[in-house]
């Protein structure tokens, strides 16, 4: 399978991670080879990559937001739960794993794979099935981050079992009363943080599977987080816990 991945930082970053393989490049006719389409010119000419230019209305109908340039790929590499958890053993570092439940926005994924990156996220869980994919627009959304990522496509419940008898230590985010407030949940050591669908939460099965639930403090009068922001602040949390390990100054 082929797909075009467009704009400039994702295909940058997939020309960067070097995990598929590489067809064509297509630039805007009149886009000047500046900046990080000059970085980019650089990697495919190491690379061997063709590049073609074409009129613009080319690009227009592949994608909007483009940014004059496209990039002809493989389909994503998917992982396995195994692949994740000996990232974490390579690293020396306690597993570190994000799981989504059925997120079904391009843009929420994207938004959730850009900050589980960004934190150190040793792999991301997504369900077989009423989900999200790792598509073009979700790396775009991802700004390319979703390239650097170990990401597995799995049986969310039976997953969350294979972990528990790891010893990892799993906590799905809710709003409702049940869950318990911040203070009173370590996201340190050995971790995998559940984040439901929007609108929907996490389904009945992968909640129960949960060893605790957490809810996170709020003071305005909105009742609740979106998936993303709400996801992206609790992986910011856990990394705290795990006192900003791996941090670049």
């Amino acid at each position: 399978m082929r797909e075009w991945i467009y704009g400039r930082n994702p295909v940058y970053e997939t020309l960067q991670a070097q995990r598929r393989q590489f067809f064509r490049l297509h630039i805007a006719q009149g886009v000047q080879p500046k900046g990080r389409l000059e970085e980019i010119l650089q990697l495919t000419r190491q690379c061997k990559i063709p590049v073609e230019s074409v009129p613009r209305q080319q690009l227009d109908r592949l994608a909007d937001g483009h940014q004059g340039v496209a990039l002809e790929v493989s389909g994503y590499p998917y992982s396995t739960i195994h692949d994740i958890l000996d990232r974490a053993a390579a690293l020396g570092e306690a597993p570190f794993i994000l799981m989504l439940d059925t997120l079904q926005d391009p843009q929420n994924l994207g938004t959730l794979l850009r900050t589980a990156e960004i934190t150190g996220i040793h792999g991301v869980l997504l369900p077989l099935a009423r989900t999200a994919t790792i598509t073009p627009a979700v790396v775009n959304a991802s700004s390319g981050a979703s390239e650097h990522l170990y990401v597995a496509q799995a049986n969310l419940a039976q997953s969350i079992a294979q972990l528990k008898e790891l010893d990892i230590w799993v906590i799905g985010l809710d709003s409702g009363l049940e869950a318990q407030v911040l203070s009173k949940v370590r996201l340190d050591g050995r971790l995998a943080l559940v984040v439901g669908s929007e609108g929907q939460g996490m389904r009945g099965l992968v909640r129960e599977s949960c060893d605790t639930l957490l809810r996170l403090p709020m003071r305005g009068r909105i009742e609740s987080l979106n998936a993303a922001i709400a996801g992206s602040v609790a992986l910011y949390l856990a990394w705290q816990a795990r006192n900003y390990n791996g941090q670049t100054d």
